[in-house]
Parts: C-alpha cells; structure tokens; sequence
C-alpha cells in the first residue's frame, strides 16, 4: 500500500470514528461556503439588477443642443453611437410646444415624444388607457383631464399658433371673412359654456362647435345634438339676440343663453389662415404625481405636421452604466458632437452609485462574519477532537511519529472537510443566491462558472487556518505525561 493510500485511509478512518463531531465541522464549512457563494453570486450579479431597477426611476443622462445648436433627429441619432447599444435602454426624445384649445380658451403644454421609447425610460408612467399608436392620438394628463373634464375616446381640437402673430381683437374688429372666433359665457348653475365659430366670406356664421359637458346632461347637455337648434345659428351675422331668430332650447333656456352670449363676445386672436389645427382623439390619461400631469404628449409627427419643422429640444437617455462610465460617455458625446452636448442627471447615477456602494460595503461585512463564525466553529471541533485523541497522539509520539505526520493528518482532515463543505456550499449557494434575486429583484440570476472553485478553495482555507491551533497543541503534547496518565 503507497504512503498516500494509507495516508487518505487514516484520515477517513479517524473522520468516520468521530462522525457526529466531523459532522458538525462539516454543516459549519458547507453552511458558510453556502452563504459565501451565495453574497458573492449576488454581489457579481446585483450591478445589473439594481441597474435594472433604477432604470425605473427614469432617465440618467440628458441631450441637449448647445449654444445656438438645433437638435435633431438625425444628430440625437449620430449622438447616440458614442454608446453601445448594449447598454443603451432607450432614448426618448421631447419637443415642447405651446397649443391651444380653442373651444376651452385653454392653452396647455404639449410635449412631443417616441411613446415606444418612453416607455423605457419612463416606466413609472401609470396610463389609464392606452398609449397612443395612430395618427392624431394623445395622451392627456391627469390635471388636464381634471381641468377641461375629457376622457378616454374624447376629441380635442388643438390648434398650434405661431410665436409673433399673435393681436388681440375685440368682438366686432374679430368679425372678419374666414375668422376663427372663440368665446365663453356662465351656463346654469354657474357652469362655463365653451363654443368655437367660423365665419364665411360674408362674415357670418358658417360652423359652430358648442362644448357644454358643465351643464345637466338631461337639459343643457342635449343642446348640441339638436339639429334645430344648431342649424338656426348658420348663416347669421353677430351679434346675434335670442328671441330674434334665434330660439331657445325648450327646457334649457338658460344653457342656449349662454351660447348666444358667448358668440357675441367671441373673439379672435389672428386670422383662420395662419392658424394650424388639428383634432386629436384621448387614448389615455397619464398620472405620474409630478409635473407630466399637466402635459398633452403626441407623437413628434403629428407635431411636425401641425409645426411644420423637425426640432428637439431634450432627450433623456437610460443607460445602464456605472457613474464613471457614464461621464465617459457623456465627454465622448460632448466633444465628438458638433451640435449636442450631455448632462448627467446626478440625482439618478449618483444616488445608484451610492447604493451600490452601501451594498459592497454590507456584502463585504456579512461575508467576514461568516468566515470568522466558520472559522471559530471549526475550530472548537477540532480542539475537541484533539483532546479526544490525546492519548492516541501520545502514544503515537512515542512509537517515533513526527511533529510533521501529526501536522499532516489534521491538516489533511481538514482539507476533506472543506473541500467536501465547499462542494455543498457553491450548489446551496447558487440555490440561495437565486431565491434572493427573485423575492427582491424580481428577476433570476445566470450560475457564474467560476462560483463552484472560488468556493471550494475558500473553503479548504478557512479550514486549513481553523486547524493551526489544533494542530500546534496536537504537537505541544508531550507523550511521557500521556503515558503516565497526567
């Protein structure tokens, strides 16, 4: 029999005499090889988790146009290739325009988007709805639903005026051939009545539009679906009297009032020509608890078509990238770009890197008390088992065993075990590791190849350092006072 089969019986031989003892020795490395490999697998995974997860706190880098620069589509795009694709989760581009709704005297914020890539950057969005997917579609924010009372399906008729054109007129001056007239008036129970009147080239009335969702649907709301009543006001000349061709609706006297009056007062800010207006349908009401909700988004084509320019004024990019490689890229975009220039939104990276930070920091703690736990664990077992074995040391010296073979026995018991302990703690530890990522991170884990040697070598380590002190007092024993029975 060769040394090292004798060698390997010996050690087996004496772990299985001491099963219960070893066993304990054995749950403590496997239990901490678990924990181990399971913080390390977290650790090595969790930037691209905790990435994940700050990406639904929105964007973390900003394009925008330098000084006396246009940003535009195509140069959003050239821009866009200083980072790699890999790593780019989206990038959503915003025109901000001022529109108006005339049949409201209304003027809103409209904000002109990608609604496929906002919703990789912004995915905290909570639509009611739907996002729109056609042309002349928008999505409307709470506090501008709650304002005007519109609701998904409703139409908005928004018009985009040009900046510089804009002249106040009186009523009478307002009334010229082809002008867009608009006006308001109090309806019943102190509701506003909104209407909106083209005039022909006569100057009289050629269409109307009458909004009076404040009025009870029973009596006033019935106002616009009468055809008698809408189609007497056609073709009169303003101001117009009620009584005086122009009859009130039986049962809401006071709602056809307030219309009359609020074509009286219409007025008219430029002429019909110069005006760009479009009828858009509600797909979706957008509640954020910030300040999109009072914001219309539409798609940048209908904003082109209605502005009739390709412009941009921001773009917010989520990339999934650490502090410093983000501001790599954003140098990169800067300087290589001649028209756009990157900002880093610091109150999204700087809070990510922070938290990962923190994070390091308690993997790191946790994993050098389990070592040390393991380590003291291991080490009373085998204190233990070398006052058990005192005499069989002793008697051992005396026959002529070295100091070296005593060294070598213990030491390799505890190789065995931690190399056993590191088996069980890489495979329990991936199956920890897994279960973690899918209760906080909502989302599983890939096994890292190189878990299952990391673990077993650690292992082996902590056990190989838990024997010194045994070891050094299984030498210390001196075999004359062993035998003597002291």
């Amino acid at each position: 029999m060769t040394k090292r089969r004798m060698f390997l019986r010996m050690i087996t031989a004496s772990l299985l005499r001491r099963r219960s003892r070893m066993l304990i020795a054995l749950l403590s490395i496997g239990i901490g090889a678990t924990i181990l490999a399971g913080l390390v697998t977290i650790y090595v995974d969790v930037p691209r988790q905790m990435g994940a997860q700050f990406r639904s706190y929105g964007a973390n880098m900003l394009l925008l146009p330098k000084d006396g620069q246009t940003l535009s589509s195509e140069s959003l795009a050239d821009a866009l290739q200083a980072i790699p694709q890999d790593e780019l989760v989206g990038a959503a581009p915003y025109r901000y325009v001022r529109l108006d709704m005339t049949t409201r005297q209304q003027s809103f914020t409209a904000a002109a988007t990608d609604f496929e890539q906002i919703t990789k950057t912004s995915p905290y969005f909570s639509i009611e709805g739907a996002y729109p997917s056609e042309n002349r579609e928008v999505l409307v924010g709470k506090e501008i639903a709650e304002t005007i009372g519109v609701r998904i399906g409703s139409t908005m008729e928004l018009t985009y005026q040009p900046t510089g054109n804009t002249a106040d007129r009186t009523p009478e001056e307002s009334r010229v051939p082809g002008a867009a007239l608009s006006g308001q008036a109090e309806g019943f129970g102190g509701g506003v009545v909104y209407v909106s009147a083209v005039l022909d080239e006569k100057a009289n009335i050629a269409s109307v539009t009458v909004d009076v969702s404040t009025q009870t649907p029973e009596y006033g709301g019935r106002v616009p679906e009468d055809e008698a009543f809408m189609n007497q006001l056609i073709g009169k000349a303003l101001p117009l009297t009620l009584g005086d061709g122009v009859d009130a609706l039986s049962g809401a006297t006071v709602t056809s009032s307030a219309i009359v009056e609020a074509l009286n007062k219409a007025t008219a800010a430029t002429a019909a020509a110069q005006l760009r207006t479009q009828n858009f349908t509600v797909t979706g009401i957008l509640t954020t608890g910030g300040e999109e909700e009072g914001y219309v988004f539409l798609s940048l084509r209908d904003m082109e078509m209605m502005t009739g320019a390709d412009q941009l004024d921001v773009a917010e990019l989520s990339v999934s990238a650490n502090v410093e490689q983000l501001e790599a890229y954003a140098d990169a975009i800067t300087e290589n770009s001649g028209s756009v220039q990157a900002r880093l939104v610091k109150r999204v990276a700087r809070s990510e890197a922070s938290v990962l930070e923190k994070l390091t920091a308690l993997v790191f703690l946790v994993t050098l008390v389990v070592l040390l736990l393991t380590m003291i664990c291991v080490s009373t077992t085998m204190m233990a088992v070398v006052s058990e074995r005192r005499r069989e040391i002793g008697l051992r010296k005396a026959l002529g065993a070295s100091d070296s073979s005593i060294r070598a026995e213990f030491l390799g018991e505890g190789l065995f075990l931690g190399l056993l302990g590191g088996v069980m703690g890489a495979i329990l530890g991936f199956v920890f590791a897994q279960v973690v990522s899918v209760n906080v991170f909502g989302s599983s884990i890939t096994f890292q190849p190189l878990l299952l040697p990391a673990a077993i070598i650690v292992s082996m380590a902590i056990a190989a350092a838990s024997c010194l002190m045994p070891i050094k007092r299984a030498v210390a024993i001196d075999p004359a006072l062993v035998l003597k029975g002291e």
